[in-house]
């Protein structure tokens, strides 16, 4: 347990560290997004670049992994929207926020620097998967139910189309699109190159961290408390559980991979949740159960750290 805590401990001390410097002025709101914008824009791309482009595609593109996470996924985000449903009745926009955060997980900013200390270099490629799934069906798919609650039947439609056209201003989706590039045609990286995406790949996690804790600044935890628990169990507990459970029924992963996938499911939901809310007018509740769910996922993540390393799953 202690050398589990010697991971989860420092995850979260940089995150206080980036709540502190935003709550005293030190940084501004504008400063930390700035910090995240570059942590988007270059350090993930680099460091998804680099888990396809070191590889063959073969070592990359694991459909187990894939079926499992995204298999896993769908069943937290159908689960959640039936408990939301059955509590608060026929509102849409709620309901499809909620089954959203339960499944979208936070994977380059908070899953991903504490995989690379447990799992290693395969971290990376767990990334650069579970980033396909999130902008593929989970991202879209909330949406898309959130926007059926304005009464038009093709507002759905819509707004799904919308979200996976959005894909082509995700730099990730860049990242993962040029790293298959090179590995598909065995495109030999220079040195100097390598060396380069290797120091932006090594920033994205402490300032991803930093980034996370300032943004936590200003956000309270109001009202609907059975709403956001809802959610704050389907996310750290519901979505592991389901992908865990997913993964067993099918043939055998890498094991390094199959508990990456744990541990990303594992994590808070992805940290624009309120920004993606705000067309619903969902946005402070949002807001208030991403809080919930960053601060109560430092027990959930230290535990199913002890059960993958207790009880692994292959």
């Amino acid at each position: 347990m202690v050398a589990i805590l010697s991971v989860t401990a420092p995850i979260f001390v940089l995150m206080a560290i980036g709540y502190l410097a935003v709550r005293s002025g030190l940084l501004s709101k504008t400063d930390n997004q700035a910090l995240g914008r570059f942590v988007l824009y270059f350090c993930i791309p680099a460091l998804l670049f680099r888990a396809f482009a070191q590889r063959r595609l073969g070592e990359v593109f694991d459909a187990s992994y894939l079926v499992a996470y995204g298999a896993g996924s769908m069943a937290a985000f159908v689960t959640v929207l039936l408990l939301a449903r059955l509590w608060r009745g026929n509102i849409k926009a709620m309901s499809g926020m909620q089954a959203m955060g339960a499944c979208s997980s936070n994977s380059a900013f908070i899953g991903y620097p504490i995989a690379v200390q447990v799992f290693g270099p395969v971290a990376g490629v767990a990334l650069a998967l579970c980033t396909l799934i999130e902008n593929l069906i989970t991202i879209p798919w909330g949406l898309a139910y959130a926007e059926g609650g304005s009464g038009n039947t093709q507002r759905w439609q819509q707004a799904l189309l919308q979200s996976l056209r959005g894909l082509v201003r995700n730099p990730m989706i860049y990242g993962i699109g040029a790293g298959i590039v090179f590995s598909a045609l065995s495109i030999p990286l220079p040195s100097f190159a390598s060396s380069t995406l290797g120091l932006l790949a090594t920033a994205s996690s402490p300032v991803a961290l930093f980034v996370i804790g300032g943004s936590l600044v200003g956000l309270q935890l109001d009202g609907q408390r059975t709403d956001i628990a809802i959610v704050v169990i389907g996310k750290l507990l519901l979505h592991p559980l389901a992908v865990a459970g997913t993964l067993l029924l099918l043939p055998a992963t890498d094991p390094l991979l199959a508990k990456a996938a744990v541990l990303y499911a594992a994590v808070p939901m992805l940290s624009i949740y309120a920004v993606l809310a705000q067309r619903h007018g969902q946005q402070g509740f949002c807001a208030a159960t991403l809080l919930a769910t960053t601060v109560a996922s430092f027990a959930t993540i230290t535990a199913w750290l002890w059960w993958l390393d207790a009880a692994p799953l292959r």
